[in-house]
């Protein structure tokens, strides 16, 4: 859509004026002529072609017409105006005394519109990211970038954004804006997956009386979500008449029914994506032997339980 203004150089008895219309629809652009009754030729140009002549139309475009309300009235109207109408339109009054021209500029004004953006896009953490938002219009618009995250504040970036070494917490939906004030700022979104390896960041043990139920949890933050496995020693645990497994997004845990004293010690939740692994050691105990009920965590990059194992031992966490 377009909207147009005018801009008058000198009018002494001629005047410009744009009329805007819906964001989506072309305008028409009426420049306005007044003559009294001493006139005796009046003509309408555009640059040095005549558009119309007194009453006699030269233009061979549709577009165009006269507005005559009244004997004093010579006004040229445009209809769906195009940015090709911009330009210097000249009303010429022929009088007894002397000839006189009055010209108006016509000023066409084209809302901002975004035509490319960047695909959404998924990345590994650390990556150097590109985003890209381009936008015509007239006058040439202003394009800013926001992450859309709580603060929402603007990024440092114009067509294009430079994300460099991006961050996990640099994930999420990000906002291309293209404004020139002509006319509501176009928007377009961006939506940006940021990969990482595993990181546990919560573990519960459990304090269980024998004969009682207890359950192990572990929760991580990763992506894509990972997925887990429980350890007993070296041994991989499965789901039986006497252990639960369940997992949920980021959460798994672990569930021991009617615990025995063999069933007391150490257990690993062992979390992994493509990008990564790692390990966390948790305890089953009986009440009053005063283990760490939050457990601990280690790092493990190997997919060799044994090796995470033993780093964790070393490590003494």
């Amino acid at each position: 859509g377009y909207t147009a203004n005018q801009k008058k150089k000198e009018w002494p008895q001629c005047a410009g004026r744009g009329r805007a219309a819906d964001n989506k629809l072309h305008t028409s652009s009426i420049s306005k002529c007044y003559v009294d009754d001493k006139v005796s030729k009046v003509a309408w140009l555009n640059r040095s072609n005549i558009i119309f002549a007194g009453q006699d139309k030269w233009s061979l475009d549709p577009r165009v017409d006269l507005v005559t309300k009244g004997q004093l009235e010579y006004s040229l109207r445009i209809q769906k105006v195009d940015v090709y109408d911009e330009g210097s339109y000249t009303c010429s009054i022929q009088t007894k005394q002397q000839p006189k021209t009055s010209q108006v500029y016509l000023i066409v004004q084209v809302p901002a519109s975004i035509y490319q953006v960047s695909n959404d896009i998924t990345v590994n953490e650390g990556s150097n990211v590109t985003l890209s938002c381009l936008a015509n219009g007239r006058p040439d618009p202003a394009i800013t970038w926001r992450l859309l995250n709580p603060s929402a504040e603007p990024l440092d970036g114009e067509e294009y954004l430079d994300i460099i070494g991006i961050m996990r917490t640099q994930a999420g939906r990000y906002e291309c804006k293209a404004s020139n004030d002509v006319a509501t700022p176009d928007v377009k979104y961006v939506n940006v997956i940021v990969n990482y390896p595993p990181t546990i960041k919560k573990t519960q043990s459990s304090e269980t009386p024998v004969g009682r139920n207890g359950t192990l949890r572990c929760e991580v933050t990763a992506v894509p979500t990972p997925e887990f496995e429980w350890y007993r020693d070296d041994k991989r645990l499965a789901n039986t008449q006497s252990i639960t497994i369940q997992t949920s997004g980021t959460t798994t845990s672990l569930t021991i029914a009617n615990i025995t004293e063999e069933d007391y010690g150490n257990y690993t939740c062992v979390a992994s994506n493509r990008l990564g692994v790692q390990n966390a050691s948790l305890f089953l105990y009986r009440p009053g032997t005063g283990r760490d009920i939050n457990g601990s965590a280690c790092v493990s990059q190997s997919l060799w339980l044994l090796l995470a194992s033993f780093a964790c031992l070393f490590l003494k966490c």
